[in-house]
């Protein structure tokens, strides 16, 4: 068992896991399925967001007071017509895997995020696929992306 915290607001991140801590523990946790820093750094200042139509939040996975797992949730602004919350991170450090920290922080997103539907992606070689199928998501659309010239 973890303890999971939720944090709002870039200044109510924890003393000894702040900004900086949190795109690295995702940078490093992430596998070839990660970002760069400068993008993980975007969706933590979306999370933090005051401004009409963004926002979100992070969860951070302790156990034994060390960090192991990172969520980020960024809110849509868009209810009713695409999903209210979308998953955009969620790493469990590579030591820990396979202990159901993963299945901690997918239940406590869902916590978080009951008064809406939550989405996200996930590549089809993508190990952490078979959790978020156990833990209800679905495979509804194919998405289509057009890359800039």
């Amino acid at each position: 068992m973890i303890s999971i915290e939720k944090y709002g607001k870039e200044d109510q991140l924890p003393g000894d896991f702040q900004r900086e801590q949190v795109i690295d523990f995702l940078y490093n946790h992430l596998d070839q399925f990660g970002d760069t820093k400068s993008a993980i750094g975007k969706c933590l200042d979306y999370a933090f967001s005051d401004a009409e139509g963004k926002g979100g939040f992070v969860l951070i996975g302790r156990k034994e007071e060390k960090p192991v797992g990172v969520v980020i949730v960024n809110d849509t602004g868009m209810s009713e017509y695409i999903p209210d919350y979308f998953l955009v991170y969620i790493a469990v450090d590579g030591t820990e895997r396979n202990q159901g920290i993963g299945q901690q922080l997918m239940e406590r997103t869902f916590d978080e995020c009951k008064d809406g539907d939550l989405a996200l992606h996930v590549e089809y070689d993508n190990p952490a696929k078979r959790l978020y199928e156990r833990t209800g998501f679905t495979n509804k659309y194919a998405e289509m992306r057009r890359a800039r010239s």
